[in-house]
């Protein structure tokens, strides 16, 4: 049984959804705030093999669970496959035997081990993730009676911290995402991260387009030149470097990229993974905002036309993970609401 209180932190047990690069980028951006302290701090990733994480020395001696993930093929979300292929026995074993006796605190980014031990056990816990938003009245979709509660239950916590673009008048938080000063100008090249895309029908779409660079940035190994087309190995500091310095952004609709591109004022083309709840949602409230151009399919007609519009205009984001790791370790930690009102006050 972990310590019941919120106060005198001293050690923390972070897990983070591996699904994607997104929850791992918000644990990024917040981490150097928590290791101001003297809280230790270990992390469980699950979501895929380990291998097939990259850059991931700042987290340590991190352990890797298989967990749950969706399975996905040519853009397209396949329910049948993701409940084939995940094994739910091995999921209660990993939550049963996660030793939670020596932590005093477990955060979770939509990782359902760290989050469903720490609710079984006892032990103090914060929900922390884009996900944790859709409890509140913001821009949804229709969805399906699976998909919203897989929302409600995938990662329980006594508490919910939630991001998102806006706060549509309900106690969520700007997106947690590395604070960092936009470009005073934008080079001409397009950065393309679609992970759930054929990378090949990428190529053939972008081939003809042959007055434009794009950066590709994919699952290999090496790096690839095709004419006007680079194919870049995944890489946290390239990738952040020619997104900060580009054009425009295509990509499917995570939360944490359309977040940074917001923040760097980039003019986005989103395509949703089709049958994903979360990513309908945020293309939902993008159109709210008027900040992304939509398309449900791969095509280059609606490409051409994306690329003639103008760039976007920065949006100065408080650092909210500065907020957040602050919240985190106050003994005398304010509500929700308090905190929400207080974040979203610092943007002019």
């Amino acid at each position: 049984m972990c310590s019941p209180r919120y106060f005198d932190l001293l050690k923390i047990l972070y897990g983070v959804q591996g699904t994607g690069n997104g929850h791992i980028a918000r644990t990024r951006a917040l981490l150097p705030y928590l290791r101001r302290t003297d809280i230790e701090i270990d992390f469980v990733f699950s979501g895929r093999k380990k291998e097939n994480y990259f850059d991931m020395d700042e987290f340590g001696e991190y352990k890797v669970f298989t967990g749950l993930t969706f399975v996905t093929e040519s853009g397209k979300l396949n329910p049948f496959q993701t409940v084939k292929q995940n094994n739910f026995l091995e999921l209660i074993r990993n939550i049963r035997s996660l030793d939670l006796k020596t932590y005093d605190l477990v955060i979770s980014d939509f990782e359902p081990i760290t989050a469903w031990a720490a609710k079984i056990k006892g032990c103090p816990s914060i929900s922390l993730s884009h996900q944790s938003a859709f409890f509140y009245d913001v821009p949804k979709v229709g969805g399906n009676f699976i998909s919203k509660l897989i929302m409600r239950i995938f990662s329980p916590g006594d508490y919910k911290l939630g991001f998102h673009y806006h706060h549509f008048n309900q106690p969520v938080l700007p997106p947690l995402i590395r604070k960092v000063r936009p470009a005073e100008h934008s080079n001409d090249k397009i950065v393309v991260y679609m992970g759930f895309e054929s990378i090949e029908e990428i190529i053939e779409l972008l081939k003809p387009l042959k007055e434009i660079q794009f950066e590709i940035f994919a699952n290999t190994k090496f790096q690839q030149k095709l004419h006007n087309i680079t194919i870049n190995p995944i890489s946290v500091e390239k990738f952040h470097h020619e997104l900060k310095y580009c054009k425009g952004v295509i990509a499917n609709a995570g939360f944490e990229l359309s977040s940074e591109c917001l923040m760097y004022g980039k003019k986005m083309l989103l395509k949703p993974l089709t049958g994903q709840y979360e990513q309908l949602c945020n293309l939902k409230a993008l159109k709210k905002l008027n900040k992304a151009t939509i398309m449900t399919s791969l095509d280059k007609q609606v490409i051409k036309s994306w690329l003639e519009q103008p760039e976007g205009k920065p949006i100065a984001f408080p650092d909210t993970a500065e907020y957040v790791a602050n919240w985190i370790i106050d003994p005398k930690r304010c509500s929700v609401e308090e905190l929400s009102r207080k974040v979203w006050s610092q943007i002019s």
